[in-house]
């Protein structure tokens, strides 16, 4: 299968795609409702930024408590139950008179359950597809994470201008609700992909058996360290060019769509794997022209070309999946997305230190630097052969 057309002719592929549009579309509508309403109510930018974006730090607890959800749920049943608690969220975050603490809370539980959600749809992706389709059917989600971002933030902007911040977070519940019928409505229902209850003691097991593996461990760290470093770069361009950070956060995301069009769709699958240390330099390599500060022009020329190396991501999961039991596959991804979202707040937070004592210029030179030091590190065990396919893991009654 090489071209979308191909892709779209999968019943299933299309619900799933449309059911994760809307999901996005909601999430990034209620972040900037949220946001809007916490800093009317406190006046603090760092409450603001944390109602936003904090609710991908309750990832990181959710990956070492509920990742096992992820293999054990029927997969329909899950992505329609996810959807619907998110739509719940969005408005309860409604509620007039809501307290800032109880809206964290909220905050917090939609990002522990949220925490399942990647390794729930990635693997439903890998069932739903062949396998030589999943790079291109990966290429399609990440495409409609980007598109839907960028629509999301600008309609999200004109939604709290014309109906409040509340009216903002209620449509955000109604589009969250429509991708949850979306779900329940096309995809077909399939048994969990292995046996047993989710649980705390379950998640630890699997996820040490995960990490067990060297082949693993360099796949994991080369999909979270080089991204999460460049993300922090990408959260400095406020303070860098305070007039034109959203056309940089737009050269950004075009970027992005390119390097998965070109990987996903252009490159023949015998060439991907040679690839993936070539776009993990170019990620983070552009970044170091910041060193001379340069003008508008070169520094979104250089934003553009360094974020197609995001595209490595789809060459590594593609190894990952190779590396990786069938029953276990959900949790692995799941695992890849929660550590993912985490070292990007890491990353974010390391780069706005960085700037807090020198410079933005300053800070993305180094974040650049670092992110091309850690890829040095990691590009020979990515080299190593992948291992024949494991067997089935065992699950725990």
């Amino acid at each position: 299968m090489r071209t979308y057309r191909q892709l779209f002719g999968v019943p299933e592929f299309t619900p799933l795609l449309a059911s994760f549009s809307l999901l996005a579309t909601a999430s990034t509508v209620s972040g900037i409702a949220l946001a809007s309403l916490v800093f009317a109510s406190t006046h603090s930018p760092l409450l603001a930024a944390l109602s936003m974006f904090g609710g991908s730090l309750a990832q990181a607890v959710g990956a070492v408590a509920l990742l096992s959800a992820a293999d054990r749920l029927p997969p329909r049943a899950a992505e329609t139950g996810l959807a619907v608690i998110a739509g719940a969220g969005a408005a309860v975050l409604a509620l007039p008179g809501l307290p800032v603490p109880a809206i964290f809370a909220v905050l917090f539980g939609l990002g522990l359950t949220g925490s399942v959600g990647g390794g729930v749809r990635y693997g439903l992706l890998a069932e739903i597809l062949p396998e030589d389709a999943y790079v291109l059917g990966r290429s399609a989600l990440n495409m409609s994470s980007g598109i839907t971002q960028i629509a999301g933030f600008a309609v999200g902007g004109v939604l709290v201008a014309a109906l409040s911040p509340r009216g903002a977070l209620l449509v955000a519940a109604a589009l969250a609700l429509t991708g949850a019928a979306v779900a329940l409505g096309g995809l077909s229902s399939r048994p969990a992909r292995s046996a047993g209850r989710p649980s705390v003691r379950e998640t630890w097991r699997v996820n040490r058996l995960i990490w067990s593996s060297g082949p693993r461990r360099c796949v994991y760290l080369a999909l979270w360290l080089p991204n999460g470093l460049i993300v922090g770069c990408e959260a400095l361009f406020v303070s860098y060019a305070p007039g034109h950070a959203g056309l940089l956060l737009a050269g950004a995301a075009f970027g992005m769509l390119v390097g998965d069009v070109a990987v996903g769709r252009i490159v023949p699958p015998r060439w991907r794997s040679r690839l993936v240390a070539p776009l993990l330099f170019l990620l983070a390599a552009p970044y170091l022209v910041f060193a001379v500060r340069p003008g508008l022009p070169l520094a979104v020329s250089a934003v553009v070309l360094a974020s197609a190396g995001y595209a490595s991501n789809l060459v590594l999961m593609e190894r990952l999946l190779e590396l990786t039991p069938d029953d276990i596959q959900g949790q692995s991804l799941g695992l890849h997305t929660s550590g993912m979202l985490t070292l990007q707040g890491v990353g974010a937070t390391l780069a706005g230190t960085v700037a807090q004592h020198t410079s933005a210029a300053t800070a993305l030179v180094v974040m650049a630097a670092a992110s091309v030091a850690v890829s040095l590190a990691l590009v020979p065990g990515l080299r190593t052969p992948a291992p024949a396919p494991a067997a089935p893991v065992r699950t725990a009654p």
